[in-house]
């Protein structure tokens, strides 16, 4: 062995010696690798993929929400800009990615529910990863209810209800979100518990890194994929607040350790997830960079930032707003329509229907669509010249003009006569000197309300001004209301007195621009007509884009306060209600989102009993009477920290939302009750049966409250997968409330 040694020391004479030596040794001994497999994992796993993967291409039609999350995922295929006010692109990203995943191309009309798909759509595809989440949050809860140290049968048990729960499966199993969603809640709290409980014996390891950043990206995850997501992650960073005052208490630490704690649970518990977030909207904006049929809500940056739409038009305007130029002023507030500053030949009723008279002069309004009467000049007052000079003079802040109607020549005017729907403000017209004693009031003070400096020049699209009357003070308003049919429907249009104060409704921006050079009106009116042929653009920085779509999803309200199918939180708790989500056209086959009344019922009296027994036992505590051991009772405070806590922060927020509201909505707070129930019953079991024989009948009772939940289960199996035709006397017998709605063909 020693002149072996010798000889291949000579051939990797390049080799140190002491590395050849470990070489050696680490040949010499037999290479193990050993391989720890959890069964239970393993068979939960395999169930949840079994439960949710069967048949997951049936049906091949359009069921209920798909027909807007199928839009999306359309519009990401084509790169079209669109707007979601239900929650951030994230979750719309990822079902994106399974349609891209199988080679769809965007070409379907998401029309209504029931449409069938056509061979382009890889509807398996694109139901894939809502199935994959839901098949996975059922080990996860298995794991959840060990890390919280609780018993294998107690984990097993929070895993099987999880795994047999019929709103789970038929959530799980669409394109939808929500099975998503609780998959990153799930992962965001167990991704907690293990890094906790990883604290005690290996900080700062790999780890225990690994743990505590998996939770940040988790919970930036489920907030990207629907807002409901912040609940989760408030409950994650509160007990992760309650768990860092208490290190920071610990007497064994150094303050230099104690400082690296909160550093590190502060990087991987804010800036992660706010970083994600942004990447989040990032990737989005990258993605859609076209425009679309949601643009109008948009800011006229925000639509020229895109390729098409406004930037084909607005391409290459002149920047600088001067004396002379023509404009379309569009209202930035997009309230209750995207509209433009307008008028025309019609003139306002000499008395209106109430009775009250009017000015007759000719009508100014906001028009909701493109049109050659919303151009308007920027005249300075004291010339009479509509042209642009050259050089240009630039329009300032606090500059006054006075603003022509490109059509027909008159101008923007106020005065102190009551507007046509709104009498506490002043009517805006268009000045017709009808010699009878009412002078013109037509000069406006320029206020750009976004300014960077007091003489800051109004530029095309970005500056966001206002028009205040000289003579009056009054600013020039969109009311919103619309005008009966003596004003063709347009919107009303007034000086505001009243209110000094910014609001979008009196801001206006220059959204299409040009430099006037025709002195004579009918070369001006070919001009207006015609469009702008310059080569220039203007981009639109990721900050200010993400900054106005978010605002915009946060304060859009959908205008549907009413659904066939809509409810209240307080009839999810008892289950009084129910989605019909599919009906096949022939049969009478159909998909219902509807629970199991077993698992909702008894989740509900769980969540009761874990409230009544912890005050029960701080009380007696409180009296130096401790019922548990300490461990125990950590345990115990823990698990209802997260699961009633989760439950309460996913639920309570609902009745304070003035929204359409649906049964789906209540299925993250579900999981987290169906987290609680099976720590009750061991609790129950270990602590409250105090012999054998009662800890016997009570695993019998529990047996046989389990068999119950699986008949029902299993009786429920025809509306969960759709895929069994029920005569109508079966369905009538499936109907266990009056408030169900089962459909039954004539």
């Amino acid at each position: 062995m020693g002149s072996h040694s010798a000889g291949l020391e000579e051939t990797l004479g390049v080799l140190p010696s002491w590395l050849f030596c470990k070489m050696l040794r680490f040949l010499k001994r037999p290479l193990v690798v050993t391989v720890d497999i959890n069964l239970n994992l393993v068979a939960l796993t395999g169930l949840g993929l079994l439960t949710r993967l069967w048949q997951l291409s049936y049906p091949r039609a359009v069921v209920f929400d798909e027909v807007y999350y199928g839009q999306y995922i359309s519009f990401y295929m084509k790169r079209i800009f669109f707007l979601d006010d239900s929650g951030p692109p994230f979750g719309h990203m990822l079902l994106a990615l399974g349609g891209w995943l199988g080679g769809f191309d965007g070409n379907f009309l998401w029309n209504r529910i029931g449409a069938e798909y056509s061979s382009n759509v890889p509807i398996w595809s694109l139901r894939l990863l809502p199935a994959l989440a839901g098949a996975l949050s059922v080990p996860m809860a298995y794991q959840i209810v060990l890390e919280l140290h609780f018993s294998h049968g107690a984990a097993m048990g929070a895993a099987l209800l999880m795994l047999i729960e019929n709103a789970l499966i038929t959530q799980s199993r669409l394109m939808l979100l929500e099975s998503i969603l609780i998959f990153f809640n799930l992962l965001a709290v167990l991704s907690y518990l293990k890094f906790f409980n990883s604290q005690t014996h290996s900080p700062f390891s790999v780890h225990w890194w690994l743990w505590l950043l998996l939770t940040g990206v988790s919970c930036s995850c489920a907030v990207g994929i629907k807002y409901m997501g912040i609940f989760t992650y408030l409950l994650v960073l509160g007990i992760a607040a309650v768990h860092t005052w208490n290190l920071i208490g610990d007497q064994t630490l150094s303050n230099m350790r104690v400082l690296s704690h909160l550093l590190a649970r502060i990087v991987a518990l804010l800036v992660v997830p706010v970083f994600l977030y942004l990447l989040f909207f990032y990737v989005h904006l990258r993605l859609l960079y076209r425009s679309g049929p949601h643009d109008q809500i948009m800011s006229s940056a925000f639509q020229a930032s895109l390729e098409g739409g406004l930037a084909r038009i607005t391409q290459g305007q002149p920047l600088e707003v001067a004396f002379g130029s023509q404009v379309t002023l569009k209202s930035v507030s997009g309230k209750p329509l995207p509209c433009w500053l307008h008028s025309h030949k019609n003139t306002y009723p000499m008395i209106y229907e109430n009775g009250r008279g009017s000015s007759h002069q000719q009508q100014v309004t906001c028009y909701p669509f493109k049109d050659i009467n919303n151009w308007w000049i920027v005249k300075d007052p004291g010339r009479h010249q509509l042209v642009v000079n050259n050089p240009p003079r630039p329009v300032r802040h606090g500059d006054i003009v006075q603003l022509v109607h490109g059509m027909t020549t008159r101008l923007l005017n106020t005065h102190d006569v009551a507007a046509p729907l709104s009498p506490h403000s002043q009517e805006v017209s268009c000045y017709i000197d009808y010699n009878i004693s009412m002078p013109a009031q037509n000069l406006w003070k320029l206020d750009i309300v976004n300014r960077e400096s007091k003489r800051d020049t109004w530029k095309t699209i970005l500056s966001e001004v206002r028009f205040v009357h000289v003579n009056t003070s009054a600013i020039l308003k969109l009311s919103g209301a619309h005008l009966p049919d003596w004003g063709f429907r347009q919107l009303e249009v007034v000086g505001e007195k009243s209110s000094p104060g910014y609001h979008e409704s009196m801001v206006w921006n220059v959204e299409e621009h040009r430099y006037g050079k025709s002195h004579e009106q009918k070369e001006r009116e070919l001009e207006l007509h015609s469009p702008t042929q310059l080569d220039i653009s203007r981009n639109l920085s990721f900050m200010a884009r993400f900054s106005e779509l978010q605002w915009k999803m946060l304060t859009l309200k959908n205008e549907d306060l009413e659904h066939q199918y809509s409810s209240t939180p307080l009839e999810w708790l008892t289950l009084d209600t129910n989605i019909a989500y599919w009906l096949h056209p022939r049969t009478s086959a159909q998909i219902h989102l509807l629970g199991n009344i077993v698992i909702w019922t008894s989740a509900s009296l769980a969540t009761v009993v874990y409230t009544l027994f912890f005050f029960w036992y701080l009380l007696r505590r409180r009296r130096s009477i401790c019922d548990l051991p300490e461990d125990a009772w950590s345990h115990w405070v823990l698990a209802g920290a997260l699961c009633t806590g989760g439950w309460a922060l996913n639920y309570l927020p609902f009745f304070l939302m003035e929204r359409v509201l649906f049964l789906y909505h209540y299925l993250p707070a579900l999981t987290f009750q169906i987290l609680l129930l099976p720590i009750v019953l061991q609790h129950a079991s270990d602590h409250l049966c105090r012999s054998q024989l009662q800890r016997n009948v009570f695993s019998a009772l529990v047996v046989a409250w389990y068999s119950s939940a699986c008949h029902v289960s299993n009786m429920l199996r025809p509306l969960t997968y759709g895929d069994t035709p029920l005569s109508p006397g079966e369905l009538r017998a499936l109907r266990w409330k009056d408030s169900w709605d089962i459909l039954i063909r004539k």
